[in-house]
This record gives C-alpha cells, structure tokens and sequence, in this order.
C-alpha cells in the first residue's frame, strides 16, 4: 500500500463530521475522496466544504468506489453490522466506532467475517488515545500505585441525546452506549469482569421512558482477580461534560480527567469561576485525532490495528450483563450473556 491512504467515511452526524474534518485537514497520510450519509443535508454540507470530496447516499455506493481503500464508519449502533460486512465483502480496510453492534451474535459475526476475509479492523475506543489515560495507564504499569484494587469511573452528558438515538433499539440505550467505554477502561486497568449489579432510571427526562431508555446508572463491577469496580453514568450533567476515573492502588491512587477547560480564572466579588468542558468533542479532540491517525499508520504500515473486533465484543459482553441487570434488578455474571459460537451464521 502507497503511503497515503484513500478513505472513504460513512456517517456526517456530529462525531462523523470531526472525523471527516480530521481525515480531510489534520491525518497528513491520509486522503479523504468520499463520504457517505442517507441525510441530503448533511452531504450538501460537506459537499460545500470539502469541495473535490465525492459524495454518495448510500454506503454501497461508497464501497463500490475503486479509489477508496479504507472505510471510517460512524453510522448508529444499529447499522455496525450490516456496513461492516459489506466493507469487508469489498476487501475494504475498515475503522468503526463503538459499540461494535447491538448482540453478541451480530459481533461474533462481524468478527468472522473480517477474519474470513482477511480485512484491517480497528474498534474505536478514543479514551486509550486520551493523554491523561495513558499517563495513568504508564504509572500503573510502572508500579507507582502498587497493585490497583478499586476503579471509579463516571460519565457524564450535558443533556440527552435526541429520543431517536436513545432508543436502544438504534444505540444500544444508556449503558452500552455511554458505558461501554467505561467497561473498556476497566479492562485497560484492572483486567476481565466477572460480575456486575447496575440500577438505573428515567431521573431527569421522564420521556426517555418513551423509548425504553434511562438517563441515570450505576454499575458495581467485580473482576475476575477480586478487585472492585463503579461506573456512574448520566445524561443530565448540566454544568458541562463530565468524564473522570480514579484508580485506586495498595500505594496510592490516580484521578484523570477535569472540569476547567480554559485555562483563565474570573476573580471578582461575587466570586472565583471559571468555565466547564462543554462536550465530548472538545474533551476529546486530540484523541480522537490520534486515534485516526493510528489508524491510518497502521493500515498503511501493514501492522495489526491496536485495538481489535475482540477487544470490542469483551467490553460488549459486560455492557450487556450491565444491560440485565439493571432490567432484571440482580446481579449478573458476564458469563450470562455468553452465546454458543455454533450458533453464529458465518
């Protein structure tokens, strides 16, 4: 492969269009020649700004694209598969974001079609990008808090999402959704899950009821070495957005995250403030620009993707025992939602 890599992105909601300006302005290696959105105006936009960027409706249209050689897609949780596959069935190098899909089956068979057709397949989880998650993740690995033993993590949205989107019909709902990537750190810091106990509710926006979501949770979490867990998670946190994780060790602890975003205080009588992180998109712009461009490297180098189709179905596997027992009011072990793979089509 040439050293730069024609790209094609399939989905220009408000995460797609931060990946498109990335791949387009920011990834030096990477070309962006199409993009893809059932939306007509989300294409005319981009139409309009990216100029020479060819744009199609439909996503098969893109993949059918002789210069395009790797695929970024960014469509709801409910399409993964489906866009997935066809991706791989055109020989496609392909990047997706999380959650991998709704089920372990759809996984399982997005895994093995990827493997069957020997295709590049990067999940997307931009906190391991995140400068203060690998800082921390060094520290640990470096023993400066002795043996980690308890990991409180919290996620917290500014306002709800659009009804359609909550929906787990279409992302999954609240704790796959948002959660997943707190399940992912825990992985990251602590290893495999064994057990979880979540409670949750339509707190703050009674009509997430609507649509058979909640908008508050808590996830208890036990790891297969004994240590503890906590997730937190909400879509009401109406100061700004609010992500942290605390590890705690047998020497001493780490807290990543924060609350200013601007570096200015304002000191006057009534008071010493300052601003908040507004959204996902600011907190996470560098990662979410390295992560891409790890991507880009990876596939133009030949190496293997850092963060695989398995990495993805393990977190899947305790946001869907998280998912129980908060409908189910129990506790669950991962091991519950395990499918029989001699079930899977493929």
């Amino acid at each position: 492969m040439s050293g730069v890599l024609n790209v094609g992105l399939i989905g220009l909601g408000r995460l797609g269009s931060v990946y498109a300006r990335n791949l387009a302005h920011r990834v030096p290696n990477a070309r962006l020649v199409a993009v893809a959105d059932r939306k007509a105006d989300l294409r005319e936009q981009f139409a309009a700004e990216l100029g020479a960027v060819k744009v199609y409706e439909s996503h098969l249209d893109l993949l059918q694209d002789k210069d395009v050689e790797a695929v970024v897609i960014i469509t709801s949780t409910s399409t993964h598969k489906d866009v997935v596959m066809d991706a791989a069935a055109c020989g496609k190098a392909i990047f997706c974001e999380k959650p991998m899909s709704l089920s372990l089956v759809s996984a399982y068979e997005m895994l093995h079609a990827v493997e069957k057709a020997g295709v590049f397949f990067h999940m997307a989880f931009q906190r391991r990008y995140d400068a203060g998650y690998l800082a921390a993740k060094k520290k640990v690995d470096d023993g400066v808090i002795g043996t980690p033993v308890v990991m409180t993590s919290i996620s917290r949205d500014p306002f709800r999402p659009p009804l359609e989107f909550c929906d787990p019909k279409v992302s999954g709902g609240l704790i796959a959704d948002m959660g997943v990537h707190d399940f992912d750190l825990g992985r990251m810091f602590m290893g495999e899950v064994a057990t979880v106990h979540a409670i949750g509710g339509a707190l703050a926006y009674p009509e997430m009821k609507s649509v058979g979501d909640i908008d508050n949770a808590l996830i208890d979490m036990v790891f297969e070495n004994g240590t503890l867990g906590s997730v937190q998670l909400s879509r009401n946190a109406v100061f700004g957005y609010d992500i942290r994780t605390e590890i705690w060790g047998t020497k001493g602890s780490l807290q990543i995250g924060y609350f200013q975003h601007t570096p200015i205080l304002v000191m006057t009588q009534e008071g010493i403030t300052h601003d908040v992180v507004p959204h996902f998109m600011q907190r996470f712009e560098g990662a979410y620009l390295t992560q891409i461009q790890d991507f880009v490297n990876r596939v133009t180098a030949g190496e293997p993707p850092s963060l695989t189709g398995a990495d993805a179905i393990a977190a899947m596997r305790i946001s869907l025992a998280a998912t129980l027992s908060c409908h189910e009011r129990r506790p669950v072990q991962v091991s519950e939602v395990d499918v029989p793979l001699h079930t899977i089509a493929g």
